[in-house]
Parts: C-alpha cells; sequence; structure tokens
C-alpha cells in the first residue's frame, strides 16, 4: 500500500449517490506513478519513497542531471516528482515499482496538496478580507489599509501585519477529503469537495494523517 499518488487536477462535477444525494467532487488523473528513488535510514537516515507521475514529456524538457537521475529507475517521461515519507504499515516500495490508483478505495480519506491559484498583486480587501471604509463621498478611506502601527511606540510595523501584497501561488494542503469513486481503467479519482489549484495542475494525494 503506497503512503500517495500523483496527478493533475481535471476540473469540478457532481455525482449521486445510491440514495439520491448530489455530491460535488473534483476530478483528479491519478497516475500510474514510478518510485524513482527509495530512502532508508541506512543511507538517507530516515524511510521514504520518491514517486514521479509517468506522462508524456519532451525529452528536451527536463535537464541533463534529472535525466540521469531518472535513467536509473528507467522512469522515462517523468516530470513531477515529490518525496512520501513511509510509515509502519506501507508496502515496502523498491526503486522502479509502479504505484496505480487501484489502491485506494471509495470513502477513504485523503489529504489534497496543491499549488493555489497566483492573484497577482491584491490589496487587503480581496487578500484578507477587511470591510474597508465608508463608501459615501468625501470619506477618502475607501479601501486602505488604516493603521498599521503606532508613531512615538512602537515606531515600526510588526512581523505579519497584514497588508496588500502577492496572493495565492502557495502550496495548500486540504485534509480529509472523502473519495467517492474510483475508475481504475482510466485512472481517475473522484474526491468530495474542491482542491486547489487550476485545472491541470499537478497534485499530491496522499493518505490521511489525522
Amino acid at each position: 500500500m503506497s503512503p500517495g499518488i500523483l496527478g493533475r487536477k481535471i476540473g469540478m462535477t457532481q455525482v449521486f449517490r445510491a440514495d439520491g444525494q448530489v455530491v460535488p467532487v473534483t476530478v483528479l488523473r491519478a497516475g500510474p506513478c514510478v518510485v524513482v528513488q527509495r530512502k532508508t535510514p541506512t543511507t538517507d537516515g530516515y524511510n521514504a519513497v520518491q514517486l514521479g507521475l509517468q506522462e508524456y514529456v519532451k525529452a528536451s524538457r527536463i535537464n541533463k542531471p534529472e535525466t540521469g537521475h531518472l535513467k536509473k529507475a528507467n522512469a522515462d517521461g517523468v516530470r513531477f516528482l515529490r518525496e512520501l515519507r513511509l510509515q509502519p504499515g506501507d508496502d515496502d516500495l523498491k526503486t522502479g515499482d509502479r504505484v496505480l490508483v487501484d489502491q485506494f478505495k471509495a470513502a477513504e480519506k485523503v489529504d489534497v496538496i496543491g499549488v493555489s491559484k497566483g492573484r497577482g498583486f491584491a490589496g487587503i480587501m480581496k487578500r484578507h478580507n477587511f470591510k474597508g471604509g465608508p463608501e459615501s463621498h468625501g470619506s477618502m478611506f475607501h479601501r486602505a489599509p488604516g493603521s498599521i502601527g503606532a508613531s512615538s511606540f512602537p515606531s515600526r510595523v510588526f512581523p505579519g501585519m497584514r497588508m496588500a501584497g502577492h496572493m495565492g501561488d502557495q502550496q495548500v494542503t486540504i485534509r480529509n477529503l472523502e473519495i467517492v469513486q474510483v475508475d481504475i481503467e482510466d485512472n481517475v479519482i473522484l474526491v468530495k469537495g474542491a482542491v486547489p489549484g487550476p485545472n491541470g495542475g499537478y497534485v499530491l494525494v496522499r493518505r490521511s494523517k489525522r
């Protein structure tokens, strides 16, 4: 049993349960994956596997050091790599082993990790959901942040002050999503709810830790 699998987000849809309940789901194309490297306590100090998502990738898109790294595992066409720690009870995976979607079952809970959509430079109302000032004429305080610190003391802005800045494009983990359906033929997992990132973005699906 692998601790997780790599894939891409296809998009969202909805499915009907047997009792007629409508469930919003995100469709993930997961795998096939290959174990590119096996890390052991003897050589690396910890137990882990490095998985690679097998897909069509031009050879020119992979640099020479990574090409040599992939050749050792005979893992051609791998561009997206992620490392997963092995816990007691996980399979003793070896370099070259394949990880497929059939290792996951419906009703199982998973954590999905992806990179959120980048929103560029955003103000405090969009980025932090500030209320803003009065919208009437003459206020001159509509979408401004207000005070960010006193002048006399402490005479500085504290670290972590919520202000305008780069929004999104960060790693986000959504925990305890339920697997609604698994399609082994098409390497597809349907998970209940939303998943971070745009359609076509890479995701890591790991077995829930909590």
